[in-house]
């Protein structure tokens, strides 16, 4: 089963890759292009889970091997999961299981960044702006837009094109102007399929990393505070809807996931009164600095030619 999700997951990233986001004519150049994309994405994904499978095996919970998830849109999977059969038996090891997986699939996505900026190209490209297109200010400002057309009998501004905007963060702007440089106005990296690979793995790293429930960060939280994690479920919620109003709308699929599947709460280990020892509470800050370092306010944008 296992193998089977692999090689469905390798054939729905190449699929997806292939047909939305490639840059070369169909035919070969562009089948090795969303190759280009999707084995360094998996290997990634792969990482990463396996990353929380030897934690958990090394503190003896019982784990599964990583299920990875096709999907018929957007990038192709839904990224993979491991399923714990076993209760974690302390904080230090409910530490280890939550943080080992992003850190692990960052030690493989960092130099794939590194290697796609280098791989990538300067090219004239329309400028972002706030709001994004994609806010929910914006979609509401777009709507509004065309009813006033609509009730004036007026056709709106054509637009030339569009092109898709992937979201800069620390890492991403600073590895970029270590290789090019400061770019002028009006020039971007045509971004190659081993950067977007890399970048969809910081993404994935980046949600994650949201500090509540049983999501990764949700593990490292509830490992540092304590009970006390369960309180920042609500405050989560409120950043996500504000992420939502202001940078992508997108932001409001997390919000749901982590109202309504997640949950706030969080399992206690079967030692929950032993403390955090020194290191790993190292582990913990180093995790929130990349969690820091990963953030993209805007994952996604459309930006606009003409």
């Amino acid at each position: 089963m296992h193998g089977g999700l692999l090689l469905a997951t390798l054939a729905s990233t190449t699929t997806a890759f292939y047909f939305s986001y490639a840059s070369e004519p169909p035919g070969l150049y562009r089948l090795i292009d969303s190759l280009l994309f999707s084995i360094p994405a998996l290997l990634i994904l792969g990482s990463h889970e396996m990353g929380h499978y030897l934690m958990a095996r090394a503190h003896g919970v019982e784990t599964s091997l990583p299920y990875f998830i096709p999907a018929p849109f957007a990038f192709g999977t839904l990224g993979a999961v491991i399923r714990l059969k076993g209760r974690v038996p302390s904080r230090n090891a409910l530490l280890d299981i939550g943080a080992g997986g992003p850190l692990a699939g960052l030690a493989i996505a960092l130099p794939l960044l590194v290697v796609g900026v280098m791989l990538s190209r300067p090219l004239q490209s329309a400028s972002p702006h706030f709001p994004p297109s994609l806010s929910l200010l914006s979609l509401a400002a777009d709507v509004g837009h065309l009813a006033r057309h609509w009730l004036d009998g007026t056709t709106p501004k054509e637009v030339l094109g569009s092109a898709t905007y992937f979201g800069d963060n620390l890492l991403t702007y600073g590895i970029s102007w270590a290789v090019w440089g400061r770019l002028p106005p009006g020039v971007d990296l045509e971004a190659h399929p081993v950067f977007i690979a890399a970048w969809f793995g910081m993404l994935v790293t980046m949600l994650n990393l949201i500090p509540v429930g049983q999501l990764d960060g949700g593990h490292v939280m509830r490992a540092y505070l304590g009970p006390k994690a369960d309180l920042w479920g609500p405050r989560v919620a409120g950043a996500l809807l504000i992420l939502a109003l202001l940078f992508s709308a997108s932001w409001l699929v997390w919000f749901f996931l982590v109202t309504k599947v997640v949950g706030f709460g969080h399992p206690p280990p079967l030692d929950d009164e032993a403390p955090l020892s020194r290191g790993r509470k190292i582990i913990s800050v180093v995790a929130w600095v990349f969690s820091f370092l990963c953030f993209m306010p805007v994952p996604v944008d459309i930006l606009t030619l003409g």
